[in-house]
Formats: C-alpha cells, structure tokens, sequence
C-alpha cells in the first residue's frame, strides 16, 4: 500500500523537474491570536524547541508566503473512486497516529503537537474554499520526503530533514483541472462545507 502512494510522490516530483519558481504575492488570512511559547511548557523537555519550526506567532501553521513552482509539463487532477481518496487519506491519519504515539511518551506533547497539526492541516479547509487568499496547493519540496518517514525495516526514520514549517510554501505546485468557477463555485461549495460540518456536528448527536 504504501509503495503505491510513494509512487504518486515520485510521479509529482518528475512533473515538477526542470521548472522555475516565481514569487507571488499572498493574501493570507490572518487569523493569529498572538504569540505563545510551548518552548519546554509544563517543564517537558520534549517540548524543547518545539517554537523553532513556525515561532511563537503562528501556533497554527498559517503559511506565511508562497512561491509557486511554474512547470514545463502542467500537474492536472484526476478523478478517482471517492473510496480510493478515502483509503488514501486514512494511511496518512493512521501514520499521523503512530508518529505521535511512538515517537512522543509524554501525553502533554501528543496533544499540543496534534493540535498544533490538526489546527495547521485545518487551515487548507480556506484554501479550498478560496477564503484565505493562498493559492490551492501543496508544497512539492516537503511531500518528497514522504517516502522518507518509514525506514527500509519498517520503522519510522529518525532522519531530520533539514527544513521547519517556515519552509512551507517555498515550493507551491497548483494543481490545475478542477470545475472551480469565480461566479458560481463559492456559492456552491459553501453549501457543501455547510452539508459537511452538519454531518460532522451530527455524528457527535
């Protein structure tokens, strides 16, 4: 299973071979409540450090900037089952899981790094909706290191890899090929982010 999702890695990052970066100008949304430190929080040295990689301004992950990558051959979606984007998906929920639990002891640092993580994935719920003011993407520097996680024994590699979340955005691939339409798609994908979160309200009823 996870050959094959390595292999989608590889085939953006042949796509993306030979392009050129172009910085653009980002509206970003603004949604900071100011800065906290988690430096050593709670005196857990785990924590130890953990503002470095976004600062103490920027909890959530927002992106500060973006520089998108211009390709020589276009990136377009596809379309699959939903059941295959489903499965997808979950492989990566499930090793965002076992990250947390196997690789932090302290359940102090599980939950503020997950929050930290699921505040700063949350985020490209805007993206999606074209609230933010950034570009609909993904940042193709960071996903290579993807095939990097899990080591050739089936553990999980404890290589550093040489960037911090200020990074992310530094190499943005828009993906083209979707039905977004400026008159008519915020209207309807309101109504689908509306139709989601009820159903999420609801599974807690």
């Amino acid at each position: 299973m996870f050959n094959k999702l390595f292999k989608t890695v590889f085939v953006v990052s042949a796509l993306v071979a030979g392009v050129t970066a172009k910085p653009l100008a980002l509206n970003r949304l603004d949604a900071r409540q100011g800065g906290v430190s988690f430096d050593n929080w709670g005196s857990f040295f785990s924590l130890h450090g953990f503002d470095n990689f976004y600062g103490t301004d920027n909890f959530a992950g927002f992106i500060e900037s973006q520089t998108v990558v211009e390709q020589d051959t276009e990136l377009v979606c596809h379309s699959e089952s939903i059941e295959i984007i489903q499965q997808r998906l979950i492989v990566l929920q499930e090793m965002a899981k076992r990250i947390i639990t196997e690789q932090v002891c302290e359940v102090e640092t599980q939950t503020i790094v997950f929050e930290q993580f699921h505040a700063s994935f949350g985020s490209f719920s805007h993206d999606l909706r074209r609230t933010s003011g950034r570009h609909v993407g993904f940042d193709s520097g960071i996903a290579s290191y993807f095939s990097d996680i899990v080591a050739e024994d089936g553990s999980l590699s404890t290589d550093d890899f040489g960037f911090t979340g200020h990074d992310l955005g530094s190499h943005t691939v828009v993906v083209g090929g979707s039905n977004w339409d400026h008159f008519s798609s915020p209207a309807s994908v309101g109504r689908a982010y509306s139709a989601a979160r009820e159903a999420f309200y609801g599974s807690y009823l």
